[in-house]
């Protein structure tokens, strides 16, 4: 069982990681026309708006909650509020923001399995990506079940503990998460599969966020008559 946590956890996440940045960079250099969204909006625009809008507003706000959340050492936040306070507050954040992410990703994935034009053009790793993300978010939101049971923080500083491990190449990172529950540990492991197969997704268009239009010089396209 040890052995297994450690490859889960402990190494797993370095293969994930390894992946998704080299696997990132090769499709750039390589393959720079199928980087791209494939917005399907001017196939369909039913529920296309509203589920767009509530799926990608949830899933900004829960990574930069994890971001944040996890990657902040507990001496940092620790004078002005408890481990306790801090996990209440990832409840009620998380939890609304899961729930958003989670109906605007269903709305977003039976659009795309049953609007026949939206459907024509869908891949297959367009479908798979999608429901992986849904499910991902149900884990995350299912989460919060066990955490109300314990509102000491204890958990997620063993978490924290794990993610500040991995990311900073410490030793023994996989013994943060020995006692944390199962739940816990399918989200995790999801989570890494989803950076894992990141690189062969349409998930790359987020490496190219459009900063250079705040800042850009105004554009005439026609000049009126």
């Amino acid at each position: 069982m040890n052995y297994l946590n450690e490859l889960l956890f402990g190494l797993y996440p370095y293969v994930a990681g390894t992946i998704f940045l080299a696997g990132a960079l090769l499709r750039f250099d390589h393959g720079q026309y199928t980087w791209k969204t494939g917005s399907s909006q001017m196939l369909s625009k039913h529920q296309m708006r509203l589920g767009s809008n509530l799926f990608h507003i949830g899933i900004l706000v829960i990574f930069f909650g994890h971001l944040v959340g996890l990657l902040t050492p507990h001496w940092v936040y620790a004078p002005f509020i408890s481990a306790g306070t801090k996990q209440v507050i990832a409840i009620i954040v998380g939890g609304i923001a899961g729930v958003m992410c989670l109906v605007g990703g269903a709305m977003l994935l039976h659009r795309r399995l049953t609007n026949p034009r939206v459907r024509a053009t869908s891949s297959r790793a367009d479908i798979v990506i999608l429901a992986l993300l849904v499910a991902q978010v149900s884990l995350g939101l299912l989460t919060i079940i066990p955490a109300m049971g314990h509102l000491d923080g204890g958990a997620m500083l063993n978490l924290a503990e794990w993610a500040q491990s991995i990311v900073f190449f410490k030793g023994g990172a996989a013994e943060h998460l020995a006692e944390i529950g199962l739940i816990y540990k399918l989200h995790i492991l999801l989570g890494l599969t989803i950076v894992l197969v990141f690189p062969f997704t349409r998930l790359v268009h987020v490496w190219s966020a459009p900063l250079g239009y705040v800042g850009r010089r105004y554009q005439i396209v026609r000049r009126r008559t």
